[in-house]
């Protein structure tokens, strides 16, 4: 039996309207959603990917039921949104990434005690389940701290135990490892990967690929509103597998030379990144051959390294993004 679909997405539109100016106000609209349709299903880890400003917070905000489309139709868990928004939220919880959202002044353990009255947890079962949770996330002996000496790993652990305190069919996870340690991030990815294990339906944002394609069953990358690709982690990479992408670390004013280097045939996205004092150059092709023609278009700028490495997810989604960015 195929799993059932628990969010149902159909042309959802969502437009901001907001006035510029000070003496003549002129209004703007900003369109954040743009007809987007998509499904999930039971017990899936569905990740949605995109830069900034692409609709993913938008996009967690209207299946959350915090705020209405513009058009279109959601349904969770069978409910329309629009008119069933009560008997949905009891059943989903959800994570925005940073740390707001805690009470500071509170221990840990009354935290999740205020959250479990606050969902209707039955007092009888408040502090077996709040004692539950923390063993889960790894905070029992740090149980009666209060939050604000809490590391930002730690609270974003108490996050998790937060977002599991009504046991929850659907948690929607907003960039849940943004600003954290590699070590601490890793924790998280792998507490993640056992509520799926334990049957959770799990919607996950996040601007990292890696974790994206640690994480997830499928992937929708979003850019300015739009769906650009919905797929596997391993499909999407067929996006660049006839490519490979060489690497050159270098010294130097390199920005000057990647129009140069874009018009090298065989070049399909070439990317920048500053790193310190010296600059990452990723450029991606179907010929790995033209290493020697990037290298002489770099010019006077001082070249410390250069690799050539099979494409990956991220690969991908920047070809994808980058690609979606002409066409609009």
């Amino acid at each position: 039996m195929s799993p059932r679909p628990v969010i149902e997405v159909r042309n959802l539109v969502r437009i901001y309207e907001s006035e510029k100016g000070y003496l003549r106000k002129k209004k703007a609209s900003i369109r954040a959603i743009d007809n987007v349709s998509f499904e999930v299903f039971e017990g899936e880890l569905f990740g949605l990917v995109g830069p900034n400003g692409a609709g993913k917070t938008t996009t967690v905000k209207v299946l959350c039921t915090l705020l209405t489309p513009t058009s279109g139709t959601v349904k969770i868990l069978g409910h329309d949104i629009m008119r069933h928004a009560e008997e949905i939220r009891p059943r989903i919880n959800v994570i925005f990434g940073g740390e707001r959202g805690l009470y500071w002044r509170l221990s840990g353990k009354d935290n999740l005690r205020y959250f479990a009255y606050l969902y209707g947890v039955n007092h009888r079962d408040v502090d077996s389940r709040v004692w539950e949770l923390l063993d889960l996330v790894g905070l029992s002996e740090r149980a009666d701290e209060k939050v604000e000496n809490y590391s930002r790993g730690m609270k974003q652990r108490l996050h998790i135990a937060k977002s599991l305190i009504n046991n929850p069919e659907i948690i929607f996870l907003d960039e849940p490892t943004q600003g954290l340690d590699p070590e601490i991030a890793h924790s998280l990815r792998r507490l993640i990967k056992n509520l799926t294990r334990e049957g959770k339906t799990i919607f996950l944002t996040t601007h990292y690929m890696l974790e994206a394609d640690e994480l997830c069953d499928r992937v929708a990358v979003i850019n300015r509103g739009q769906i650009a690709a919905l797929d596997s982690p391993d499909a999407l990479k067929k996006y660049v597998a006839n490519h490979v992408i060489i690497e050159i670390e270098a010294y130097g004013a390199v920005q000057n030379n990647v129009k140069d280097i874009e018009a090298i045939n065989g070049v399909s996205l070439v990317t920048l990144e500053t790193m310190e004092e010296k600059q990452l150059l990723k450029v991606q092709s179907e010929n790995g051959a033209i290493v020697s023609s990037v290298v002489e278009k770099l010019g006077k700028a001082n070249v410390i390294d250069v690799r050539i490495r099979e494409p990956t997810l991220e690969d991908a989604y920047l070809k994808l993004v980058g690609a979606r960015d002409k066409a609009l």
